[in-house]
């Protein structure tokens, strides 16, 4: 029934909805802006080899000797800069890091866009090829940590599981068995 007018109710609703609509849309460039929530970090273009050939080096000056499920396990200095690099379907390297040390974390991709989620954390990043996203991170908690690929990437895709190990202040850094360096998954 197009043709009969609308009733008082329905326009009521409708003005109330646009209103709400409009209030949200000037509202997005002040979160964006203003709200916070967008991390600081730096971002570089980057050719996908060099970043390769960084991690290389990063495995080489901080490499504990130590393998977790075939991927090599670094422990680098505090205030280092970390790097970590996604391919499919993996994360390299395995991250042993000091408990309230302030270190640089870059992250980039080999091949595809992947997603960095640090589980359990909220803590979630687009990993694209060709860029390097460094992000001033600080451990605050002991344990180890999952990193999942939250970006579908592919046939592997649900295989992508990385680790970052956080040692407590003054411990050593030896590698701690897992059910993912026996064989297992995380």
């Amino acid at each position: 029934m197009w043709w009969k007018p609308v009733h008082r109710s329905e326009r009521i609703w409708f003005t109330i909805a646009f209103i709400w609509c409009m209030i949200l849309f000037a509202m997005m460039p002040l979160w964006h802006l203003r709200g916070g929530q967008n991390p600081s970090g730096t971002r570089a273009r980057v050719e996908p080899s060099a970043y390769v050939a960084r991690v290389q080096q990063f495995v080489r000056d901080y490499g504990t000797g130590a393998t977790d499920g075939g991927i090599p396990v670094v422990a680098p200095p505090a205030g280092a800069d970390i790097y970590l690099l996604g391919a499919q379907f993996q994360w390299t390297p395995v991250l042993q890091l000091e408990q309230g040390a302030e270190y640089t974390l870059h992250l980039s991709s080999l091949d595809v866009n992947h997603g960095f989620n640090l589980f359990p954390f909220n803590v979630n990043f687009q990993v694209v090829p060709g860029y390097d996203y460094g992000l001033r991170v600080i451990p605050t908690e002991a344990g180890s940590y999952s990193i999942l690929c939250n970006e579908f990437c592919g046939i592997g895709h649900h295989l992508m599981v990385g680790r970052v190990i956080v040692n407590p202040v003054g411990t050593a850094s030896a590698p701690e068995a897992s059910p993912a360096a026996a064989g297992g998954g995380q």
